[in-house]
């Protein structure tokens, strides 16, 4: 049934991207411009027709796609181009006439252009200055290897005689050109395909982008280096004045564009969108550097990569060209141009030349070689060492916009031509999977060690991660931090975690603001609000909590890599998290922010500790500190049994130290409940004793123990209504997939699976009450 489903929805799709096609060409004729407008028409048709294909196959039969456009439009161009389709002659003339190549050529031109623009907008260069020794060692290493290994073959095969009756001896200029772009590695594909494989933020990802980066700055200077030394050879007095022009155009940009963009970012309020006047004339800026570029003979893309450079990356300059710019460039047009490079590879016309594909082989081998070995020696896994050559080795669109190039200059032939697009296709089809297959970013959060609040050591400080996605969080978990009731004898370890979406960045950012040596440096503007209302919380709480600010910038899908990662490394025993929906003063939900429910969701599935989820209702904390505050707070802990609840237990323990707080726990027992786990009611029945011998229980008003026994979810659901009126805050465990007589009605209308029976319950739209809710998953311990 599901390849007929499959079939059926593929054939669909088929055609309802055939009528699109004819729809655009009928449009394209009316308006008398078919002529040059119908082969592009085509070519994007024809590209849309297989992207969709892949992805419905995908979705269907779980097959392993890279998402990234380079092969779908690999694809497209081979299937349209004269190595299928194209190859008989009348479909040829009809498909692309002679006159309109150029008019596709000038389009995907312009769309590659403006992907270096973008590509040096969301460029980092401070992360160079930043890098450690062993991305700096595998960055060099990357480029320098691969090159010598390159001239080595090269030495070495070159007495190779030609095939018999073959025409083919590829010139010295053809051989040094494929051991240039054999041996490239460009941080866009990089980034790009760490994106696709969603480990873009984790440790391997962030130590391949250094590398990369640090290759392709390489990349730049020895290309340019070399074509300059080719250029003297011939010419000096046209080679110097080159010199110069670019290191006045260097200078310029430096001095000159850098602090125009940066006084931009200055006149722009926080918040507010740049200009749309400061974003034409900077757009016009990489159009014209182009042109200049050209009258003086240096490469058309150096001009506008390098004002790419000079633009302030991310908000609020950068992610606005990107935003702008990045969905024509990187949707419509690079695609296009991916497509029309293939479409010009003519796989009849590939000669069988051995030391061309011995130098493929020999520069691709030593890269994945020369990278593990430093891995290795740097001690890290072996796995992780491969897939780290691997990820450096992966070939993509500047690949293939170097080969047009290259082909276009009679650098190399049509033959060596086709031999790299599709080495390309191969190379782009075959690294993804193997990296998935050799990395897992999960295996490190496995819970071997119990970290929990109800395993941390009684006395000792207990460490939590905070969470900030907004201002508007602040309040709310400073409020419940508060409930903890820090002191001497029981402090907390506050790392408050601002997270902020990566935008206009090719590379995600993660800042330690207590590491920062000026007081006032250019990172902690990120997270000034953050910063001040802890460093106040911290202030009231002298003593009793030690405090550290980190803010992360990352892809939103991919922040659970960084909750996660800094949870293990502070050794946190609980994350605390804002829920996704945000209510008003009416007590109506105000907003409802679905990334940020499948972020929580996400946390829970690979934490490393204890999560909880707040909903704030606006009653958490009646101030930032409630020692100095003179109003009750009234807290009610719910028990139904099994580890979340027994964890709600060991924080309840932590918040009845303090006389403005009255705790309640609330034991729920079900007539119908039958005894399935007698371990696990040992545990319940445990915590439960523990809790009530502690020395809190008795010394005042404050603290109550009750006990009650329901009939069914009905009662239980009436009684947790009128619950949820007397209290600020009630804390509940998640207890999700939990058996019990008590929640079983609550689960035939589970949309928010994430918060469990109860917690959904207390959370949803239809209750409209005024205590807040925190409802705690104990650590998954998983071997």
């Amino acid at each position: 049934m599901i390849f007929k489903r499959g079939a059926l929805q593929w054939k669909s799709l088929i055609q309802t991207k055939i009528y699109a096609a004819k729809a655009a060409e009928f449009m394209a004729g009316t308006l008398s411009c078919r002529r040059q407008l119908g082969p592009l028409v085509r070519l994007v048709a024809g590209f849309e027709l297989i992207s969709f294909s892949n992805v419905r196959l995908e979705k269907e039969f779980n097959f392993c796609f890279l998402s990234a456009p380079n092969v779908v439009g690999q694809e497209a161009g081979l299937i349209l181009g004269s190595t299928a389709l194209g190859r008989r002659e009348g479909y040829q003339k009809f498909l692309f006439p002679a006159a309109t190549q150029d008019t596709l050529g000038a389009f995907c031109a312009f769309g590659y252009l403006l992907f270096e623009f973008l590509s040096g907008v969301k460029m980092n260069t401070g992360m160079m200055r930043k890098t450690g020794s062993k991305a700096l060692a595998i960055g060099i290493i990357n480029l320098v290897v691969p090159l010598a290994v390159g001239w080595f073959t090269l030495k070495s095969l070159s007495i190779y005689p030609p095939k018999k009756g073959s025409d083919v001896t590829p010139s010295l200029q053809n051989n040094v050109s494929v051991l240039k772009a054999s041996s490239m590695t460009a941080f866009p594909v990089v980034a790009l395909l760490l994106k696709d494989l969603k480990i873009l933020n984790s440790e391997l990802g962030r130590l391949a982008l250094s590398c990369a980066l640090i290759t392709h700055m390489l990349q730049l200077i020895y290309n340019s280096t070399s074509l300059l030394h080719r250029i003297y050879l011939s010419d000096h007095g046209r080679a110097v004045s080159d010199v110069m022009v670019c290191i006045s155009f260097i200078l310029l940009v430096i001095f000159l564009l850098r602090p125009a963009f940066i006084w931009v970012v200055k006149q722009t309020p926080e918040g507010r969108p740049v200009k749309d006047l400061y974003l034409f004339l900077t757009i016009l800026l990489a159009l014209v550097s182009a042109v200049i570029s050209y009258w003086f003979e240096l490469a058309v893309l150096f001009g506008p990569f390098i004002i790419g450079l000079a633009v302030p990356e991310g908000p609020p300059l950068g992610s606005a060209l990107v935003d702008k710019l990045d969905a024509l460039s990187s949707g419509v047009i690079l695609p296009t141009f991916i497509s029309l490079v293939a479409l010009r590879a003519d796989l009849s016309q590939l000669s069988y030349y051995v030391p061309h594909i011995a130098l493929i082989v020999a520069t691709f081998s030593s890269k994945v070689i020369s990278c593990c070995f430093v891995g290795l020696y740097c001690k890290m896994p072996l796995n992780d060492a491969v897939a780290l050559g691997l990820i450096l080795s992966i070939k993509g669109v500047v690949d293939l916009g170097a080969y047009s190039f290259l082909r276009d200059a009679n650098m190399i032939d049509q033959s060596t031509f086709t031999l790299l697009v599709v080495y390309t296709a191969i190379v782009a089809t075959l690294v993804p999977s193997m990296v998935q297959l050799l990395y897992d970013p999960n295996r490190k959060y496995a819970g071997y060690q119990k970290r929990s609040i109800m395993h941390s050591k009684i006395g000792g400080k207990l460490p939590v991660l905070a969470c900030i996605h907004s201002s508007d969080n602040i309040t709310a978990i400073i409020g419940l931090l508060d409930a903890y009731t820090p002191s001497l004898e029981n402090p907390i370890t506050v790392n408050a975690l601002h997270l902020i979406e990566l935008r206009g960045r090719a590379s995600p950012i993660f800042i330690s603001h207590q590491l920062q040596k000026k007081p006032h440096s250019r990172d902690d503007s990120y997270s000034e609000n953050v910063i001040f209302a802890f460093k106040q919380f911290e202030r009231n709480n002298r003593g009793s909590v030690s405090l550290q600010v980190f803010t992360a910038i990352s892809p939103r899908k991919l922040m659970h890599e960084d909750i996660s990662t800094l949870a293990l490394n502070v050794l946190a025993s609980i994350i605390v998290l804002p829920f996704h929906r945000r209510w008003a003063i009416d007590r109506s939900v105000e907003s409802e922010d679905i990334s940020l429910r499948m972020l929580n969701r996400s946390v829970l599935e690979r934490a490393p500790c204890s999560v909880g989820i707040l909903v704030d209702r606006g009653h958490v904390g009646p101030s930032t500190s409630m020692m100095s505050s003179g109003k009750k707070y009234s807290i009610s802990a719910i028990f139904l049994g099994g580890n979340d609840c027994q964890e709600v237990l060991a924080l309840a323990k932590r918040m009845t130290k303090h006389r403005n707080i009255s705790l309640t726990v609330m034991r729920f027992i079900s007539t119908k409940t039958k005894r399935q786990n007698f371990e696990a009611e040992m545990e319940d029945i445990k915590a439960l004793h523990d809790f009530k011998q502690s020395r809190w229980i008795g010394q005042g008003n404050n603290v109550a123990y009750m006990e009650r026994v329901l009939k069914d979810s009905s009662e239980f659901a009436w009684t947790l209504r009128s619950l949820a009126d007397e209290y600020d805050l009630i804390l509940v465990g998640r207890c999700y997939k939990v058996k019990s007589s008590l929640t079983s009605g609550f689960e035939e209308w589970c949309d928010v699976p994430e918060l469990g029976a109860i917690g959904e319950f207390l959370a949803s739209r239809d209750l409209q009450c005024r205590a807040s809710v925190f409802i705690v998953q104990q650590q998954k311990i998983t071997h």
